[in-house]
């Protein structure tokens, strides 16, 4: 591999956590056993590296767009597969537009109105940060916190789907958050006392 192509792998490799935590977001329980996601995300980063190569430079903010894009169709397929013959109205929704929702939720929690270009690139980079920080979360723990704060669930709700009381929903929340912080603040931060 070229330098070049070295370069380009590292800047897409960075879009996987956010990548797997959007398809999460988007596929129905019913089918997470049916899909590979870490399939579907592969595929969509080699879609991208293979647009970025005939493209060129790409700046991140249309890079997230092409990706969040290109998940989309990747995760519209897989589903067309499973349900082949089979027609739901409710399925027809568009994936990309639940892709932007769900991708302004995550930036939602980022928000502090930033204008300048070299502010919205280091908002990217938070963006893509607690999609990390949020995949190295304890499976009940991420679940809590993407349930709740990125596809609006109430705790009862939670507390039904993963067959937990409502209390020890708030504990995980509490728990993740707290975790999700430590692991946001930035590294010359943390020695500060």
């Amino acid at each position: 591999m070229t330098n070049a192509a070295d370069e380009q792998a590292q800047r897409l490799e960075r879009f996987r956590a956010y990548l797997n935590l959007l398809a999460r977001l988007q596929l129905a329980p019913g089918l997470r056993g049916k899909i590979d996601l870490s399939g579907v995300v592969q595929q969509t980063l080699l879609e991208a590296h293979q647009e970025l190569t005939r493209a060129g430079c790409i700046p991140d903010a249309l890079l997230a767009r092409l990706v969040r894009r290109l998940l989309a169709n990747n995760l519209a397929d897989e589903v067309r597969k499973c349900y082949a013959e089979k027609r739901d109205v409710n399925r027809e929704r568009s994936l990309e537009a639940a892709l932007e929702e769900s991708s302004a939720r995550l930036e939602a929690l980022l928000a502090n109105g930033q204008a300048s270009p070299s502010e919205l690139a280091e908002h990217n980079e938070e963006l893509l940060s607690l999609a990390e920080a949020l995949s190295g979360l304890p499976e009940p723990q991420r679940q809590a916190v993407e349930l709740h704060y990125l596809q609006g669930w109430s705790l009862a709700d939670i507390a039904r789907h993963l067959e937990r009381s409502t209390s020890a929903v708030a504990g995980l929340l509490h728990r993740g958050l707290d975790k999700l912080r430590t692991r946001m603040i930035q590294p010359d931060e943390r020695d500060k006392p």
